[in-house]
């Protein structure tokens, strides 16, 4: 194909996708050396490469578990590259065969079936994964009956609903399964795929937009990320049993976007919403389990004038937090960028810890004067205290070093955010 000085985005974007994946930039750029400067350096063309060579970080996790032969589990939010990832991972075993949970004909085959019934619908092959597995009915059941008749079978599972897939799962596979949280691309590994001064760059936009990979690659990331939020995620929140007042569940929602980073009164949202504490209790885990939220508890050490009352909510995403509440606009005109930041800082160092060979534990610390600290963070190397703020220096609060004389403060900002998540 010969690629003229006039080459459109289309031609551009097919010349680049007949090619394998996993390449590096130099790589690709080497592939295009006809292609034009003005081409090269385009947001489009660094963002179609990055979809390319993104390389997610817990692969080589996932891939070392294979070995165990447990039955791995991954779960993750609709769309956040459990497909991309398991593809990816077959692509390189020998006799493997995937299977979309979505199809009419592979939830039948793999709903009360015989193991012998299971095995001749897989043809063979010798690992299989089956995506989005808590569409089928007592899939539990038939990932045991397979892990115990044919030893020899590894088996992948996915999930986008923890609640769903962990129930149906939880009793017949224990001991049989290794589980894994796959979450929205983590800064790091988009720094590691455009460059981290181009990742660094366009901060902004991944607080504004988020970090899914179909927005991360789309000439239109608002228009993809709404997209993404009303059929895909609330979908799926929508499917679990007795959610008998959906429109509930998508104010709730609103709510708790409004209130990301603020103390949650479960009491006050039920008054708002006009239901019961219990059902709004409820729909948060519900929303929890989807991945679409998570909790920080308060840090209590049993200090006089520590707050442990309430917690806080955050989104896993920060452009489906937006989409939420439909505000998409630059952070400086914003009433809400120091609760976006917050939430983006936090959201990725729970990415960040995937990293680590040790548990950590994510709280935040608030005292009766008002002395707070936005992340605590706990580990076996003692604690580490984040204040975030969008810009700005401010005093770190002197409370925190009193309490705890012994543990680090640090100050997260736009200048310096990167030196925390990369």
């Amino acid at each position: 194909m010969i690629i003229q000085n006039s080459l459109d985005y289309s031609e551009l974007l097919y010349v680049i996708l007949i090619y394998p994946a996993r390449l590096t930039e130099a790589r690709i750029r080497g592939l295009f050396w006809v292609i034009p400067n003005k081409y090269i350096d385009t947001y489009f063309f660094k963002h179609i490469i990055a979809s390319m060579i993104i390389k997610r970080s817990i692969k080589p996790e996932i891939i070392e578990a294979l070995s165990d032969k447990k039955i791995i589990i991954i779960y993750g939010a609709r769309q956040v590259g459990k497909t991309t990832l398991i593809k990816e991972i077959l692509r390189d075993i020998p006799n493997s065969a995937y299977f979309s949970c979505d199809e009419p004909d592979v939830r039948e085959a793999f709903t009360d079936k015989t193991s012998s019934g299971m095995k001749s619908f897989i043809r063979g092959a010798t690992t299989v994964a089956l995506d989005e597995a808590q569409r089928i009915n007592n899939i539990g059941v038939s990932l045991k009956l397979l892990h115990d008749t044919f030893p020899e079978l590894t088996i992948i599972a996915t999930g986008s609903s923890s609640f769903d897939l962990a129930n149906k799962t939880a009793e017949p596979l224990t001991g049989r399964n290794i589980s894994f949280n796959l979450f929205p691309i983590s800064f790091s590994e988009y720094a590691d795929a455009v460059g981290e001064r181009e990742a660094i760059r366009l901060t902004e936009e991944r607080l504004r937009y988020g970090m899914y990979p179909a927005v991360i690659t789309s000439s239109n990331p608002e228009q993809e990320i709404k997209l993404l939020t009303r059929d895909y995620l609330f979908k799926d929140v929508l499917r679990v049993e007795n959610i008998r007042k959906p429109i509930v569940v998508e104010k709730l929602a609103k709510l708790l976007a409004f209130q990301a980073g603020q103390e949650v009164s479960y009491n006050e949202i039920a008054q708002k919403l006009e239901i019961s504490r219990q059902t709004v209790m409820s729909y948060v885990r519900l929303l929890e389990q989807s991945f679409i939220i998570f909790r920080l508890p308060p840090l209590g050490k049993n200090l006089r004038n520590e707050v442990t009352r309430f917690e806080k909510i955050y989104f896993y995403d920060t452009g489906i937090r937006n989409a939420i509440i439909g505000d998409f606009s630059l952070l400086d005109g914003r009433f809400d960028k120091g609760a976006l930041f917050e939430n983006f800082f936090i959201s990725e160092r729970l990415k960040f810890y995937q990293r680590l060979p040790y548990d950590i534990k994510q709280y935040f610390w608030r005292t009766k004067d008002g002395s707070e600290m936005d992340l605590v963070e706990e580990s076996r190397q003692g604690l580490l205290a984040y204040e975030c703020k969008w810009k700005g220096q401010t005093i770190l609060t002197r409370a925190w070093k009193n309490s705890f004389p012994n543990a680090e403060a640090t100050l997260v900002n736009k200048d310096n955010i990167e030196q925390y998540i990369l």
